[in-house]
């Protein structure tokens, strides 16, 4: 899945935030990192999850169905990637409905001879979080990290939480804080150079 550029590896990302909601804070701090992953060199696909709507899972429904149109084109993204980038807001000190949903379909196999897990293993991902709290999403992170580990993504160990979104974000997206800017940046290139070792 790796291209090569002019003798180079180049990493394909897949960046998503874990909301639906146009203004979402999220988002934008996913919008930063992106960047950070294309000056480094990636060649990053960005989608928004409004555009895969998808049932909750339901077993009695997959198995009458089969998996959800949307659910197969989010499963073939995944697939195609070698690594992710995902924004997730904190409900409850968890991570959203919506990205536990589409994460659960897409672990699921097509076929009795799949490998488990197909679209997760094997693949890296860099993990993020802005919040109106003054944790900034870092207990939705927490379990984030758990569920992309137990299925079989590399995590950075490096994330970032911006607390206090509401007044975080520039009317440019960017953010207010520049230190927070660059290491959100900096998480984005990381995950580049990373990829690129891990797949040399």
């Amino acid at each position: 899945m790796i291209a090569l550029t002019g003798g180079r590896m180049t990493p394909r990302i897949l960046a998503f935030a874990g909301s639906s909601r146009t203004e979402s804070f999220n988002k934008r701090l996913l919008a930063i990192a992106v960047s950070g992953a294309e000056a480094a060199g990636a060649d990053v696909t960005r989608i928004d999850l409004a555009d895969y709507p998808m049932p909750l899972f339901n077993q009695d429904l997959e198995s009458e169905d089969g998996m959800p149109e949307n659910a197969l084109k989010f499963k073939r993204l995944l697939t195609s990637h070698d690594a992710f980038i995902i924004a997730s807001p904190e409900y409850n000190s968890a991570f959203s409905p919506l990205l536990k949903n589409v994460i659960d379909w897409a672990s699921r196999a097509e076929s009795d001879d799949e490998p488990p897990l197909m679209a997760y293993q094997g693949k890296t991902a860099a993990i993020l979080a802005a919040s109106p709290g003054a944790l900034g999403g870092l207990r939705g992170l927490v379990f984030l990290r758990m569920l992309l580990a137990n299925i079989g993504v590399t995590v950075l160990p490096d994330q970032q939480a911006i607390p206090q979104a509401f007044k975080a974000f520039n009317d440019d997206g960017t953010l207010a804080d520049d230190r927070k800017q660059q290491a959100v940046m900096a998480l984005g290139r990381q995950l580049v150079v990373t990829v690129g070792k891990l797949n040399a």
